[in-house]
């Protein structure tokens, strides 16, 4: 039987065919494209199962060639890979100023990410409803940056509604998957999309402004206006996945629409002479932080600027 994987809880997967949905264990060893991930299996992947005599179990035979997916790398010692998703058909990244605080370096990479594996990214700057005037501030310099590269930003509030019926309407008919830090609000905002979901939800840590983990296991939801909802745990870090340096340029959009006129073909915009990107960076036509982070990822440095850092 062919089917959609719904649910992963590490060595078991929910697996859902037709209107029925079975839980499954994988076949043996898989291993993909030579990448040694701690899940083999994702949320997104479509696969062939087979119920096993006089049980309620399926076993995972077979994994269909995914359109696309999003991998990381943990930033603990371990340096582990996880594949978060696949089949997306867009991203929407959760992004708050203060209530947790989000950092340039963790959306840098993020959407450095989707773009290695042709995911379209739009930023949601979530909880406007808290914001006070200094926070109001960032989020708007940040959304400068972003919209001047060309993603889409959007201002959403699950407590006033704000927003919430045009998010519906890009949702609408399309696999989505909702990204961020633990605490920016994916579960409270899936549960003012669809009520009926009734996803656990967590406040905010006062002391150490750090979202707390509702959501353990990544989980896709068939949302009733058409499509789906991939909610995903938090992420503390996002540390990018076989990114070679002369290709982290394509990656970033404004740095790749200036490559062709940076004087060396193979220039990696650090120290070369007549480097488009560094002219642009001076004149303060790129970001500052956008540059901070490209560099970041060549020298394989983990993340670690706020946003109010570029944004004030």
């Amino acid at each position: 039987m062919k089917g959609l994987v719904i649910k992963s809880t590490g060595s078991w997967y929910e697996v859902k065919h037709k209107n029925e949905v079975f839980t499954c264990r994988l076949k043996g060893k898989f291993r993909i494209k030579g990448i040694k991930n701690t899940n083999p299996v994702t949320v997104g992947d479509i696969v062939d199962f087979e119920l096993e005599e006089k049980q309620k179990t399926g076993v995972i035979h077979k994994i269909y060639e995914r359109k696309n997916h999003i991998i990381r790398k943990s930033v603990n010692l371990s340096k582990q890979t996880h594949i978060i998703a696949s089949n997306i058909d867009q991203v929407f990244l959760l992004i708050t100023i203060d209530n947790p605080p989000t950092f340039t370096g963790f959306i840098d990479r993020f959407l450095a990410s989707a773009e290695a594996y042709k995911i379209p990214a739009i930023l949601i700057f979530n909880k406007i409803d808290t914001y006070d005037k200094k926070a109001d501030l960032a989020k708007e310099k940040l959304k400068e940056i972003y919209t001047k590269i060309g993603y889409k930003c959007m201002d959403i509030s699950a407590l006033n509604k704000t927003n919430i019926a045009s998010l519906k309407t890009m949702m609408k008919d399309k696999v989505s998957m909702f990204a961020g830090h633990s605490g920016v609000g994916k579960s409270t905002l899936a549960n003012a999309i669809d009520p009926n979901l009734n996803l656990k939800t967590k406040e905010i840590s006062t002391q150490y402004k750090q979202g707390q983990h509702t959501t353990t296991f990544a989980e896709m939801f068939t949302l009733p206006f058409g499509g789906y909802l991939i909610d995903t745990p938090g992420i503390k870090g996002f540390g990018v996945v076989d990114f070679e340096p002369n290709e982290i340029t394509d990656y970033f959009p404004e740095f790749f629409a200036l490559k062709g006129s940076c004087k060396f073909h193979n220039c990696l915009h650090t120290n070369e002479p007549k480097c488009a990107v560094k002219e642009a960076l001076e004149n303060n036509e790129i970001a500052e932080s956008r540059y901070k982070s490209y560099v970041q990822i060549l020298e394989g440095d983990t993340e670690n600027y706020r946003v109010d850092e570029y944004a004030l």
